[in-house]
């Protein structure tokens, strides 16, 4: 007995669900290693800036609120005094 049009288009459709499954767990699987990338590559800029940890959070406000080291100013003395960690 011959497969139904219907039948074969059912088929064909359900062969590119499974093709975006995979698709979708791959993009997951890419966002997932790009988050990663960018965190490694935050905590390697934060690094080269020897900024102690007492002084990091002091630091961010003030970027944030756009000021400080945004603007081109040194980082905070108290940084300088303990050298790099």
């Amino acid at each position: 007995m011959a497969i139904s049009k219907s039948a074969k288009i059912e088929a064909e459709i359900e062969k590119v669900k499974g093709k975006i499954a995979e698709q979708q767990a791959r993009l997951k699987e890419l966002e997932q290693k790009k988050h990663e990338a960018e965190n490694t590559e935050i905590v390697d800029i934060v690094r080269g800036m020897s900024i102690s940890l007492s002084d990091l959070p002091l630091l961010l406000q003030s970027i944030q609120k756009g000021g400080g080291a945004a603007s081109g100013q040194s980082v905070p003395k108290s940084a300088d005094k303990e050298g790099g960690e």
